[in-house]
């Protein structure tokens, strides 16, 4: 919803919003761009000369204050991706990504590449990618690069988000069990992303992982647009011993190698997406994989916010078991020597609901110490998830002392990595002004 206000700014809109939580990046990004914010939901919140209500899915359901006087008043109002279709997406070449993981890191990648190929493009991401100015862009040419999400549209329109967007290149990354609070099973998310498949037109392109069984179950419910399927006998990956590089192989070409600024073998498998990507729209394989040499990752996706000569601290946004394990497995390759710290907050519906309760220890087992916070939302005991290694802490202000404690004092380099999908009580500020002023 933040980066729709900005391309409705860039449209030449006076844009408000609302939301319950408003935090960093996107709250900076707005408040950069003019757009006003009002936190929490109040009849006030909407200005009375308002034209259009865009309303995102997120706590907005019948009750909620804003959404009460809006339904009184008559104010004209969509969704946020119904409003996406009508004034932005109608007229260009969709480039949709969709998927449980990687979908903001590969739709950078994606938009990145196109912007180094002259091409011009608009996008939509759902976080800040670091080589650019903000999340969003309409851009001036032809192709239009978006993070499909399969969450719910909105209170009046329970189906998934990606439906509307209509793309021309569709790029699914993976498919697992989330959003517990939207989809009873996994069976029920098949079922959208097939609705998905039925949207690209015949000679557009479905790009993913052949290796994804649960992908492969959407693709046999019926596709009826060309397909690439990621993987051997199309396009491959190796990243270097060194961790610094990357080699990809595709088709009788002969393999290219280029640095690679990202770890972990789950961001190789978004960049050969993004490759695969790039090239139905017609940017050749070599120049992608160079444009790639200079992506700099995303704000929030193993993004490093404090550094000295013992400690490294990292914030992650991390909301899955899967994730959590690919990207400390890819800090161990990359500092097989150093104490990694992980402290790990289940902030996203599915993981408070207790849905991966049992998969959550065994994702954590790479780090060598465990810092688990309980928020007072949490339906299930953690205390399952407690052991040799690993703590669980109910209160904020001693979870920061906690680290700051355990990075004051211990005497290996140390590795903190934050993880959570939420603002997770200002933590991350909290324990680089604590550091830095140490």
């Amino acid at each position: 919803m933040g980066s729709i206000a900005c391309l409705a700014k860039e449209l030449g809109h006076v844009v408000s919003g609302t939301d319950q939580d408003i935090y960093p990046p996107m709250s900076n990004q707005l408040e950069d761009l003019g757009i006003s914010l009002d936190q929490g939901y109040k009849a006030t919140s909407i200005p009375k000369k308002t034209d259009l209500v865009i309303i995102g899915n997120a706590n907005i359901s019948r009750g909620n204050p804003s959404l009460e006087f809006l339904l009184e008043t008559g104010i004209p109002f969509m969704s946020g991706a119904e409003w996406l279709y009508r004034f932005v997406l109608y007229d260009r070449w969709v480039v949709a990504v969709a998927g449980t993981h990687g979908k903001t890191t590969t739709t950078s990648m994606i938009a990145w590449i196109l912007e180094r190929a002259g091409l011009e493009p608009g996008f939509l991401i759902g976080g800040l990618p670091k080589n650019f100015s903000a999340s969003s862009q309409l851009g001036e040419g032809p192709f239009f690069v978006i993070e499909a999400d399969e969450y719910d549209t909105s209170f009046f329109d329970r189906r998934s988000k990606f439906l509307h967007y209509r793309p021309k290149t569709l790029v699914l990354n993976n498919l697992e069990f989330d959003h517990a609070d939207i989809f009873v099973d996994l069976e029920q998310i098949k079922q959208q992303f097939h609705l998905l498949l039925r949207t690209v037109p015949k000679h557009g392109l479905i790009i993913y992982p052949e290796t994804d069984r649960n992908l492969q179950d959407v693709v046999s419910l019926g596709c009826w647009s060309e397909t690439h399927q990621i993987g051997n006998k199309h396009f491959s990956s190796e990243v270097s011993a060194q961790k610094d590089g990357i080699k990809i192989s595709w088709g009788e070409k002969d393999p290219i190698e280029f640095t690679w600024p990202l770890m972990a073998d789950h961001n190789a498998q978004n960049a050969l997406s993004a490759i695969a990507a790039a090239q139905h729209v017609g940017v050749p394989v070599d120049f992608s994989c160079q444009a790639l040499e200079s992506f700099e990752g995303v704000k929030r996706r193993m993004e490093i916010i404090f550094e000295n000569q013992n400690a490294i601290i990292y914030e992650d946004f991390a909301h899955h078991p899967t994730a959590i394990e690919s990207t400390l497995q890819g800090l161990r390759e990359l500092a097989p020597n150093d104490f990694i710290l992980a402290v790990i907050e289940p902030a996203s519906h599915t993981m408070r609901k207790g849905h991966h309760k049992k998969t959550l220890s065994n994702s954590s087992h790479i780090a060598d110490h465990f810092l688990w916070y309980e928020p007072e939302s949490i339906s299930w005991d953690m205390s399952v998830l407690a052991n040799k290694k690993s703590e669980i802490i109910s209160d904020i202000e001693m979870l920061r002392k906690k680290i700051i404690g355990r990075v004051e004092t211990e005497k290996e380099k140390i590795r903190v990595v934050i993880m959570s999908n939420s603002g997770f009580s200002g933590l991350c500020k909290a324990l680089v002004t604590a550091l830095t002023n140490s």
